[in-house]
C-alpha cells in the first residue's frame, strides 16, 4: 500500500521539510515538501540520503560486544549485562571521576539523544564525574562563550536578518556547504543571491573562494588566524572617521562600546594589512561601505571560531554590529523568538553567580581551565594514557567519532585501547566505536520521531513541527533515549539491566523543571515544581516537546491560558508559521547581571594583548585550514553511496604559485607536515585558494581495520587531524585551532 509522509530533515539545522512516498515497507521517492512552511519545497542533496542511512547494510541493528577476534552481535540483555560488566568495576573502584562522557554533534539532531543526553551528563556529574567532552570546543565554543558575556546566555545570539539587509558581510562561513550554522534558514544561497538581486552587497572574507564567494559581490582572501585584526582595523576606521552609529533604540542599552573603541587605536588598517593579508585600501573601503549602507550586518561561523584568535574574532562581529547601528534593528543582527522553549535556553543550575564562571576546575594533566563544564577536546587522550589519581578509565561516547574529529588524533586513537570500559551509543561501527567493549545501536532516522530544540533559536522565522516516525520501529529495539536512561542509572549506583527507565525519566523530568522553577527568566520561574510537573503527560521526547511547545510564546502555559500543545501541532503536518524575524527584542531577550549588552568583559579583553603581539610575526610560510562539502556533514556521512560519487574530494587544494614552488601538479601525492605528523594526500591545484594558504576537509580518515564501512573505507581520504596540534588553542573559549596551523607542504615522488 502506498503512502505519503511530511517530515524534517534531521541532518542539518536548516529543518527543510522532506516529502516521502512509502510503498509497503521501502521508500520509493523523497523529495522537498512545498507545503512545508517553513523551507516551501528546498530540499538539497544530503535530505534524500535519510532513506540510505535506514537502509544502510552497515547500520548497527543489534548490539555489539567486543571479543578477541572482533565485535560480535548479541542479545540487547546480553549487551546491558557486559555494559554492566566493565562499567561497574570502574566505577566501584575509581569513581565516578574515573568515567566520562563525548557527546557527538549527531546528538543535536536526534530528538532522544537531544532531550536526554542531560540526564546521562547530569547523573554522571551528580555522581563526581568533573567534565564531559564534545565537539564544541572544536567548533562553536566561542560563540557560546560570547554569547553568555555579552547577552547573558549561551545560546542567546542575534542572527543576520539576511531578507532585509542590505549588506551583508560574512567571515569564516561558507553556507554553500553547511545550508547554514546558527542560522537556520533554507535556501540561505537563494537568500544571499535575493540581496543582490535587491541592489545589495554580500561581501565573503575567506582565505578560499568558496561557491559562497564566487556568488557574492565581493570576496577578500584572508591569512587565515587575523579576521581579529581586521575586525579591530574596520572598527578604527569607523572611528577616525565619526562613522559610528549612535541609535536612539540601543542607548542606555549597551555598554563599553567606547571602550572597545579605544582599543582598536592600535590596529589601524595600515598596522594590520601584513598581517592579514589585506591591504589597508580594502580594509578602509569595507569600513566604508559598511558605515554608508542602510542596513549592514556582519555573520561569522565555524572559520572564525576554530582559530588562533577565535573569540576575539566572534566578539568583534558583535561589537561591529553595534557600533554600526544594527544590533537588534530590522535588517541587522536581531534575536529569533524561538516557537518552542527548551531548557537549554536557561542557565546551568552550577553557575551560581549573577555572571557566568570559567575555570572553576582544571583538567589533570596539561591544567587547562573548563569552559561550560568541558575541557579542550584534544585533553581527552592525555587523560586516558597519563597514570596517576584522576585518570580516565571508561568512557561513554554518545554518537561521536573523536579520532576523526579531535586535533591531536593519532595519540586519542591509540588512547582508547587502554581503557577498562568503553561504551558506545552509535549506530556504526567506525573509527571510535571500533575501541568499544559494547555498542548499544539506536534508530535510523525514518524510525523515530523528529523535532528540533535548539535551532529555533537561530531561526529566520518562528516555527513549530513534528514529525511521526515513517516506519514502526522493531519491537524488541528500545529508542536511544532509554539507553541513555540506563546508562545514568548506572552511573548513579543500580546495574545497567535492572535500572527502572520510567522512574529515571519521571526523575529526570521533574529535575529540570523544578531547577527552570528556581532559576531567573524561564517560563517556570517561581511556579510550584510539583504543579508544573503534574501538568505534563505522556513519557520520553514526547513529553519534553509538549512541555517546550506549552512554555513557548505561542503555548498554553501548562494550561494557564488558551494555547498550542503538541497535540495540536500534530494536527499540521506541514507545520505552523506563526511569526516572522523582527527587531525591538533586546529588552525581553538580554539576560546579563546589568540588564543590559555588557560588551567589555576580563576574559575576552585580557586576549587583546596576545592579538597585539600576533602583529610582530612573519608572515610567511604555508598555513593549513580546514574545509566541508555540501555533500558531506563532518564524518558520519561518508557511507551514503549518493553522497559519495564523483570526483576525490578529499584533496589538498593549494594555490599554483605555492605548487609551483612546492613541484605539485594537480593528482600529485603532497606530503603535508606539521609539528604534530605528517601524511600525504593528492594535490588539487586552484586559484580558489589564496597565496600561502593550502586546505584539508576534515571528517575523512576511514579504513582502519575494525570498522565496517563499505563505501566510505572504499574512499578512505585521510585524517586532517593527524595534522592539528593538540596544544594549539583560542586561549578564552578553550577551542581548538584548526584553521591557521603552520605546515609544509612537498611533491612526494
Amino acid at each position: 500500500m502506498s503512502r505519503r509522509a511530511a517530515v524534517t530533515c534531521p541532518l542539518c539545522e536548516a529543518m527543510c521539510g522532506l516529502q516521502i512516498r512509502v510503498d509497503g515497507d521501502c521508500v520509493t521517492d523523497i523529495r522537498g515538501n512545498p507545503d512545508d512552511v517553513w523551507s516551501r519545497g528546498h530540499i538539497c542533496p544530503k535530505g534524500p540520503s535519510v532513506q540510505h542511512l535506514h537502509t544502510d547494510p552497515d547500520r548497527l541493528r543489534q548490539p555489539m560486544v567486543r571479543t578477541r577476534t572482533g565485535h560480535t552481535p548479541v542479545s540487547w540483555d546480553d549487551a546491558y549485562a557486559e555494559s554492566e560488566r566493565v562499567l561497574r568495576p570502574v566505577l566501584d573502584r575509581y569513581g565516578a571521576s574515573a568515567v566520562t562522557v563525548y557527546v557527538g554533534n549527531p546528538v543535536a539532531h536526534n530528538l532522544g539523544l537531544s532531550t536526554h543526553i542531560g540526564a546521562l551528563i547530569g547523573m554522571a556529574q551528580a555522581a563526581g564525574m568533573p567534565a564531559y567532552y564534545s565537539p564544541g570546543t572544536v567548533d562553536q565554543w566561542p560563540l557560546n562563550l560570547v554569547s553568555a558575556l555579552l547577552f547573558g546566555h549561551m545560546w542567546n545570539a542575534p542572527i543576520p536578518d539576511v531578507d532585509r539587509t542590505d549588506h551583508l558581510m560574512i567571515l569564516g562561513a561558507n553556507p554553500s556547504a553547511s545550508q547554514g550554522s546558527m542560522l537556520s534558514a533554507p535556501d540561505l544561497m537563494g537568500r544571499l543571491a535575493a540581496i543582490r538581486q535587491r541592489g545589495g552587497t554580500v561581501t565573503v572574507v575567506d582565505p578560499r573562494r568558496t561557491l559562497t564567494a564566487q556568488r557574492a559581490t565581493q570576496w577578500v582572501p584572508i591569512r587565515p588566524g587575523t579576521d581579529a585584526l581586521l575586525l579591530f582595523a574596520i572598527l578604527h576606521t569607523l572611528a577616525e572617521n565619526d562613522w559610528v552609529r549612535r541609535p536612539d533604540h540601543l542607548t542606555g542599552r549597551v555598554e563599553g562600546l567606547d571602550d572597545v573603541i579605544a582599543m582598536a587605536d592600535d590596529f589601524a588598517p595600515e598596522v594590520v594589512a601584513d598581517a592579514c593579508g589585506i591591504d589597508a585600501g580594502t580594509i578602509r573601503q569595507l569600513a566604508h561601505d559598511l558605515a554608508h549602507a542602510e542596513t549592514p550586518v556582519l555573520y561569522s561561523r565555524i572559520g572564525a571560531c576554530t582559530q588562533e584568535f577565535g573569540t576575539l574574532a566572534t566578539w568583534l562581529v558583535f561589537v561591529l554590529n553595534t557600533a554600526l547601528g544594527s544590533l537588534d534593528r530590522t535588517g541587522g543582527a536581531v534575536f529569533p523568538k524561538p516557537a518552542v522553549w527548551s531548557p537549554m535556553f536557561m542557565k546551568p543550575p552550577d553557575q551560581t553567580g549573577a555572571g557566568w564562571e570559567f575555570g572553576r576546575f582544571h583538567s589533570r594533566v596539561r591544567g587547562a581551565p573548563e569552559v561550560f563544564n568541558q575541557f579542550p577536546i584534544s585533553c581527552l587522550a592525555e587523560e586516558i594514557d597519563t597514570p596517576g589519581d584522576g585518570q580516565l578509565r571508561g568512557l561513554i561516547t554518545v554518537a561521536g567519532n573523536p579520532v576523526v574529529s579531535a586535533p591531536g588524533a593519532r595519540r586519542l586513537d591509540a588512547a582508547l585501547g587502554r581503557l577498562d570500559a568503553m561504551i558506545a551509543v552509535d549506530s556504526w561501527l567506525n573509527e571510535t566505536t571500533r575501541h568499544a567493549h559494547v555498542i548499544l545501536p539506536g534508530l535510523s532516522p525514518l524510525e523515530r520521531p523528529h523535532a528540533d530544540e535548539l535551532y529555533w533559536i537561530y531561526a529566520v522565522a518562528s516555527c513549530l513541527k513534528w514529525s511521526d516516525s515513517v516506519f514502526e520501529p522493531p519491537p524488541d529495539r528500545p529508542p536511544e533515549w532509554e539507553i541513555l536512561l540506563r546508562l545514568a542509572g548506572a552511573m548513579v549506583g543500580t546495574p545497567m539491566p535492572d535500572v527502572d527507565v520510567a522512574a529515571i525519566d519521571d526523575l529526570y523530568v521533574a529535575g529540570l523543571v523544578a531547577t527552570a522553577c528556581m532559576a531567573p527568566n524561564t517560563p517556570l520561574t517561581g511556579r510550584p515544581p510539583e504543579e508544573a510537573t503534574a501538568a505534563l503527560t505522556g513519557s520520553g521526547p514526547e513529553r519534553l516537546v509538549d512541555m517546550g511547545i506549552r512554555l513557548g510564546p505561542w503555548g498554553d502555559d501548562l494550561g494557564r491560558r488558551d494555547g498550542l500543545t503538541l497535540d495540536d501541532v500534530r494536527k499540521h503536518p506541514n507545520g505552523l508559521r506563526l511569526a516572522e524575524l523582527e527587531g525591538g527584542r533586546l529588552d525581553e531577550v538580554v539576560c546579563t547581571p546589568s540588564g543590559t549588552v555588557e560588551l567589555v568583559h576580563p576574559r575576552i579583553v585580557d586576549d587583546v594583548p596576545r592579538l597585539r603581539a600576533r602583529l610582530q610575526r612573519p608572515t610567511d610560510g604555508l598555513l593549513l585550514t580546514s574545509r566541508r562539502h555540501l555533500r558531506s556533514n563532518n564524518s558520519w556521512m561518508h557511507n551514503v553511496p549518493a553522497l559519495m560519487r564523483g570526483k576525490d574530494r578529499c584533496t589538498l587544494l593549494i594555490h599554483p604559485g605555492d605548487a609551483q614552488r612546492a613541484g605539485l601538479t594537480s593528482g600529485d601525492v603532497a606530503e603535508v607536515s606539521t609539528e604534530e605528523g605528517t601524511l600525504t594526500v593528492p594535490a588539487e591545484v586552484s586559484d580558489e585558494m589564496m597565496p600561502g594558504v593550502v586546505s584539508l576537509p576534515h571528517g575523512w580518515g576511514h579504513g582502519l581495520d575494525g570498522t565496517h564501512l563499505q563505501v566510505a573505507n572504499a574512499s578512505p581520504g585521510v585524517n586532517s587531524n593527524l595534522l592539528n596540534p593538540a596544544h594549539l588553542l583560542d586561549v578564552p573559549s578553550n577551542t581548538q585551532v584548526v584553521n591557521g596551523v603552520p605546515c609544509r607542504v612537498r611533491h612526494r615522488p
